[in-house]
């Protein structure tokens, strides 16, 4: 790294004490923890640079509550089309090539989606193209972590060049001080080319006389570089613009096209594709502008953004920062922003590591759904037009990355914020019906990528339903999933994408309906038994909104359809120690498909057969059954989450046993409950807790996957976990804090108390639900859908004896 230039320290002394001078989250040390005070700023209790390491795929750049707006760092390990990691920002890449106004929190596909229009502020002048600048050895600069604030709703970076910035954002706009050394050429370069995933087109207009500077970007391509999927999303399906305003004139003007410079230019336009690597390096397209620094070395930018239209970005500036707004104005509301969301969980007790961890994972859990309407309501459509939000519905959202989310996530936004998880159920619906009726199963923005597998979106919104929520259009989305369940569609028999990112939503309907599990030798998705399983999930749930929809011939069908997994389950399968009975894929003629290996990922979808047998989360009875009983299968998991000498294998990296990074295992430590050993789940539970999650870069396991790894961390450690998508209930663990509250929009609060929670007490002996004693290791739905208290009374040692009976296992 290059000699730290004297004006980097004063940039960055400046913009701390912007920080202090504002008194926001992080700015400050946090109160010692006291059992019996709840927490009322937890924003001082998060990091955003938890999970930026060790594959976390979070980024800690400013962000509001669901914002459309996320402005981050793009970094650079010396190749232009690619970043450190998935999401641009890899806490040990410290080499920048631009400040990005969109990203996705925690998704897997490198390089992720968005970090669209790189802003970058650039100390020299401009001599030749940035897009020809292949390795970013010129137009990107170095940093230190020790010149980096980042704090919820604010991120602060100063360079090694002596260039900063500081920026704070609204839900659709920004605004950042610029500051730069005041002997050198100061010049902001706008990427607007430079899209993670690279673009299609894109375009800037520098409109001098107005000291404004405005573009586009026509992109997409989530997950289009993906082996496994072939080139089937390199595709646009979104145009993201954006208005820029500053408070002074531009010294100078350039734009750039591929190799090309024009100094003095003021419009230009072309895109880079979507390959990566030479096939599309050197490509590309942006503009820069220049600043007199010299008696004035902060330049101050105001940006909106839209993805609709120029007006639109234009207008959401206007209407949420106000023309004379400082960056200390807009993080503070963004502080109080996130302060009112994160105090939907109060908690007390617990030590500084502990409540960094809660809050910032529970920060984590609630950046998405993303905003992707205007402030006047208007959105992309899924069929490429632009939509109203109607009557009842307060926003548009997106980004689903269903296949994880349905999984804690949902559940968690269910709870805590009802109204949105209504009108993100009401976007999805919305985009099914501009798409033909398919319910795509990762939604980016308005496209259908087809990531992963099942069907994600019944799951989802049959637990929304049955947590209560009910701001959407349940009686029209139930009818349109349950058809998409039924009837088959022509993309069903497409293999175009396969196996990631296959068209098919219900691959080879058919065939499915014909032989109850999907063939692997035909059926045109990632891998027959997880298909099966996926969809034996989502048939469960259908089945369960069917029931309290009072549509009982379909919950029947539904219901039955939900024990399908039965047919991938072969008893004879073994794993040469004397273990029998897996899940395998099957071939249309009913054979298994050979050879076989617990170990092996042949008819799976990102994980084994030794992780994927225990995805029955609906049917853990008829599973136990299959196993030859409770018993035998709780021996079973101890072998899943232990090695053969006894010691304890939670953090992955073994074929047959617990992997915490990524979605198919993660309520496995759940199952004991159901098999009347629930003292073994709340010594996993916190073996996982302590060891897989924490505090720093390398805090997350893995990919936090649009907040799901964030959110099983916040059930955690309340002592609660969501027994199987399409219910209400609770399984019960055993709390890390002696309270919390859990508040309740519209209705009871939760409020949960474990006045022994500590570091060694992480059993329960004896629980109270709404006072009265309970010798069940879960709720039934009330607790969630009307409010109510649990009492944990926790021990140093297993209680054997609790919540062990037949007649109240979970149902």
């Amino acid at each position: 790294m290059p000699p730290r230039h004297p004006a980097l320290r004063t940039a960055v002394t400046r913009a701390a004490a912007v920080v202090l001078a504002g008194t926001l989250a992080g700015a400050v040390t946090p109160p010692a923890a006291q059992a019996d005070t709840l927490v009322t700023r937890p924003t001082a209790y998060v990091d955003p640079l938890i999970g930026s390491a060790n594959g976390g795929n979070t980024f800690p750049g400013a962000v509001l509550p669901y914002g459309m707006m996320a402005w981050s760092p793009t970094s650079t390990t010396g190749d232009q089309t690619g970043t450190g990691a998935a999401n641009g920002y890899e806490y040990g890449a410290t080499r920048l090539r631009g400040l990005s106004l969109t990203h996705v929190n925690g998704a897997g596909c490198n390089p992720g989606a968005a970090g669209d229009v790189p802003v970058m502020p650039f100390v020299g002048d401009i001599t030749s193209s940035p897009s020809a600048d292949t390795k970013d050895a010129v137009y990107a600069a170095d940093f230190s972590h020790d010149d980096e604030r980042a704090v919820p709703g604010r991120y602060t970076l100063g360079l090694a060049s002596g260039a900063s910035a500081d920026l704070a954002v609204s839900e659709r706009a920004g605004v950042a001080d610029f500051r730069f050394p005041a002997d050198k050429p100061a010049n902001l370069l706008f990427r607007v080319s430079n899209s993670l995933n690279g673009s299609e087109d894109a375009e800037i207009h520098i409109d001098t006389a107005h000291r404004k500077v405005t573009g586009s970007v026509l992109t997409g391509a989530f997950c289009g570089r993906r082996a496994n999927g072939g080139t089937n999303n390199r595709k646009s399906y979104y145009r993201l613009y954006f208005s820029a305003s500053f408070d002074r004139a531009f010294a100078s003007t350039g734009t750039w096209k591929d190799d090309t410079l024009a100094p003095g230019s003021i419009r230009a336009s072309g895109g880079e594709g979507y390959a990566t690597g030479a096939d599309r390096a050197g490509r590309g397209s942006g503009g820069w502008v220049g600043f007199d620094t010299s008696s004035d070395d902060d330049v101050r930018m105001r940006i909106g953004i839209s993805y609709v239209s120029q007006a639109g970005a234009e207008a959401n500036l206007r209407q949420e920062i106000a023309p004379g707004a400082s960056v200390d104005d807009v993080a503070r509301a963004g502080s109080r922003a996130w302060d009112r969301e994160l105090n939907s969980v109060r908690v007390g007790g617990g030590g500084e590591a502990r409540r960094t961890t809660f809050y910032t994972a529970l920060y984590h859990a609630l950046m998405q759904p993303n905003l992707i309407s205007d402030r006047d309501g208007r959105y992309p459509g899924m069929d490429g037009t632009a939509h109203q939000v109607t009557r009842g519905q307060k926003a548009q959202y997106s980004n689903f990355s269903g296949w994880d989310q349905y999984r804690a996530q949902i559940q968690l936004l269910a709870l805590l914020k009802p109204e949105i998880a209504g009108d993100f159920a009401q976007s999805l619906y919305n985009f099914a019906r501009q798409n033909g009726g398919v319910w795509d199963r990762w939604v980016h923005v308005n496209g259908a990528t087809h990531v992963m597998t099942g069907d994600p979106s019944a799951a989802t919104l049959a637990t929304f339903y049955a947590m209560g929520v009910r701001n959407f259009d349940y009686e029209g989305a139930f009818e349109s999933l349950a058809r998409q369940a039924t009837v088959p569609h022509p993309d069903g028999l497409s293999d175009a994408g396969c196996p990631g990112q296959c068209t098919g939503q219900r691959p080879n309907l058919a065939q499915y309906l014909d032989s109850h599990y999907a063939a692997q030798d035909v059926c045109h998705c990632w891998g027959g038994a997880a298909e099966t399983l996926e969809d034996a999930v989502a048939d469960a749930a259908l089945g369960r909104w069917a029931r309290l929809l009072g549509r009982d011939e379909e919950a029947a069908s539904f219901e039955e359809r939900g024990r399908w997994w039965r047919n991938v389950f072969n008893p004879g399968a073994g794993d040469g120690s004397g273990t029998t009975g897996y899940v395998q894929a099957r071939n249309l003629d009913g054979s298994w498909v050979t050879p076989f290996s617990p170990g092996s990922e042949n008819g799976f979808a990102q994980g084994t057969s030794a992780t994927y047998t225990w995805m029955v989360p609906q049917d853990v009875r008829g599973l136990a059954e299959a196993m030859g009983g409770r018993d035998a299968a709780a021996e079973r998991l101890d072998a899943f989450f232990h090695k053969p000498d006894g010691s304890w294998s939670v953090k992955g990296g073994d074929a047959l046993r617990y992997d915490p990074t990524n979605e198919p295992g993660i309520h496995a430590p759940w199952l004991y409950n159901a098999l009347g050993q629930p003292w073994k789940t709340q010594e996993t539970v916190r073996e996982i807790v302590d060891t897989v999650y924490g505090t720093g870069p390398r805090g997350l396991p893995g990919n936090d996957d649009l907040g799901t790894m964030s959110a099983w961390y916040v059930f955690a450690a309340l002592g609660l976990f969501p027994q199987t998508p399409g219910s209400a209930t609770m399984l019960l663990g055993a709390p890390l804090f002696p309270s919390a509250v859990l508040d309740r929009p519209h209705g009871k609060d939760i409020t949960l108390r474990a006045p022994a929670a500590d570091a060694t007490h992480s059993y329960i002996d004896a629980v109270r639900v709404d006072g009265r004693p309970s010798d069940r290791s879960w709720t039934d739905a009330r607790l969630v859908t009307r409010g109510g208290s649990v009492t944990y009374r926790l021990a140093d040692r297993p209680n054997p004896r609790w919540a062990t009976g037949p007649a109240n296992l979970p149902r």
